[in-house]
C-alpha cells in the first residue's frame, strides 16, 4: 500500500489507460478522484475500493480551479495529479482544418498545463507530484496524428521545466507509453487480426495493458521515486521493431 493516505486525481480516468491508472492507485492505497466531461458507464474500482467521479471540462479555466479546491475541501489534501486526459482521431495534416488541430493541442498540452497550475499550491502544501502521460508519438514522427505528437513532445518539455521551477516541493515526471490495448483500440488498429499485426511490431510481442501503465504511474508518484524528477519513463515494450531489421533478417534467411 505504497500510497496509503494519499489523494490522487486522474484526469480522463473513467476508461482506457486512465481507468487502468486509477485502479493501480486504488490498489496502492490511494483515495482516487477521476474526472471527465461525461459520467462513466461503470464505476472505476479495484479490490472493493472505488474511485470518486467528478465531472470536469478541462477547457474551462474557472471550473478547473473550482474542481481542485473542491477535492481538497472534501479530502483535506492533494498529493498526486495524473494528467492523463488526451487523445486524437487519425487525420492527415492536409485533410484537417486548423481549428481541429488546435483542439488536439488544447486537449493534450494546454489542458494539462491548466490543471497543473490549478493543482500547484495544493501539491506544494503536501510535497506531492505531477505525472504527465505522454506518448511515443511525441518522440518520433507521427504521421496521421501530427498535432497530437507535437503536443505530447511539448508536454515532455513542459514537464522538465516544471520539474526545475517547482523543485524541491513538487516533483514532475512524464510517463511515455507505447501502444496500449483498450476498449477503443479497434478505432486505431482495426479488428483482432489488426491488433495482432500491430502487436508483432513490438519487441515484447504484445500491446501493453492499461494496468501496466498504471503500475508505472504509481512508481513515479511513490516515495520509491523520491529522487526522480524531470524524467521521462518509457513504457513501450521495447519500442517498435525497425523495418530494416525485418528486411535484414529476411535476407539472411534466403
Amino acid at each position: 500500500m505504497e500510497l496509503k493516505g494519499r489523494v490522487a486525481v486522474v484526469t480522463g480516468g473513467t476508461r482506457g489507460v486512465g481507468a487502468g491508472i486509477a485502479r493501480a492507485f486504488l490498489a496502492a492505497g490511494a483515495r482516487v478522484v477521476v474526472c471527465a466531461r461525461r459520467p462513466p458507464h461503470a464505476v472505476v474500482e479495484e479490490g472493493g475500493r472505488q474511485a470518486e467521479f467528478r465531472p470536469l471540462d478541462l477547457r474551462d479555466g474557472p471550473a478547473v480551479q473550482e474542481f481542485f479546491a473542491g477535492v481538497v475541501a472534501a479530502y483535506g489534501r492533494l498529493d498526486v495529479l495524473v494528467n492523463n486526459a488526451g487523445g486524437t482521431p487519425y487525420r492527415l495534416l492536409g485533410e484537417g482544418e486548423t481549428a481541429r488541430h488546435a483542439r488536439v493541442v488544447e486537449l493534450n498540452l494546454t489542458a494539462p498545463l491548466r490543471a497543473s497550475l490549478a493543482a500547484y499550491e495544493h501539491l506544494r502544501a503536501s510535497g506531492g507530484s505531477v505525472v504527465m502521460i505522454g506518448s511515443v508519438s511525441g518522440t518520433r514522427p507521427s504521421p496521421g496524428t501530427a498535432a497530437y505528437g507535437a503536443a505530447k513532445a511539448g508536454l515532455e518539455n513542459l514537464a522538465r521545466s516544471m520539474a526545475v521551477e517547482w523543485a524541491p516541493r513538487v516533483r514532475v515526471n512524464t510517463l511515455v507509453p507505447g501502444m496500449v490495448r483498450t476498449e477503443l483500440s479497434h478505432l486505431h488498429y482495426g479488428d483482432d487480426a489488426g491488433l495482432a499485426a500491430v502487436a508483432r511490431t513490438v519487441p515484447a510481442g504484445r500491446l501493453a495493458e492499461p494496468r501496466e501503465i498504471g503500475d508505472a504511474a504509481v512508481f513515479l508518484a511513490s516515495a520509491r521515486a523520491a529522487y526522480v524528477n524531470g524524467a521521462s519513463l518509457l513504457v513501450h515494450g521495447g519500442g517498435e521493431r525497425p523495418a530494416f531489421l525485418d528486411a535484414a533478417t529476411a535476407n539472411r534467411e534466403k
